[in-house]
């Protein structure tokens, strides 16, 4: 079966610039900001992230993964543990559905006292059951609740996205 692309490389990558653009302007007072990209697409788009920050602005990033099961995100791992307290922090995952994933992310935030917690998204869904918006958002799609949407990933590239 052929997959219904919404997303080429070309213009994922396109969008991953634009939305480093809005992460500088949204960030001009900061001097550090921590990626914390969602295992495992999130994580590649939070590496193309941050290059495409290093071409584009002074700002110190530091990368970050956060590990959980999206289905039922009991535990939520932060690898490496830091600091957070007075910190930006940037959740990056590859899709937003529900909300739920990057609510979960944000739990071990929580323990901390943040300066500001963002979220970042390639494509967000319009189904939103959890009370999270998302700051940077790739591509915004309306679907219905039976399509699922993939970002695919080959090393640190994004191939592009689908949906079935």
């Amino acid at each position: 079966m052929a997959k219904n692309y919404i997303l080429d490389a070309d213009t994922a990558y396109r969008k991953m610039q634009r939305m480093a653009y809005e992460i500088v302007e949204n960030n001009l007072e900061e001097k550090q900001l921590i990626l914390a990209g969602i295992r495992e697409s999130g994580s590649v788009i939070a590496r193309n992230i941050q290059q495409l920050l290093k071409q584009i602005s002074n700002l110190s990033t530091e990368l970050i993964a956060i590990t959980l099961d999206k289905k039922k995100p009991a535990e939520v791992i932060v690898n490496p543990s830091l600091d957070f307290n007075d910190k930006v922090v940037i959740i990056i995952d590859d899709v937003a559905n529900s909300g739920k994933t990057l609510l979960y992310a944000m739990k071990p935030l929580l323990e901390f006292h943040p300066r500001k917690i963002q979220t970042l998204a390639l494509v967000e869904r319009t189904h939103k059951t959890f009370p999270v918006s998302t700051d940077y958002v790739g591509l915004s799609v309306a679907t219905t609740l039976q399509e699922h949407i993939f970002v695919e990933t080959e090393g640190e590239k994004v191939k592009g996205a689908y949906m079935e």
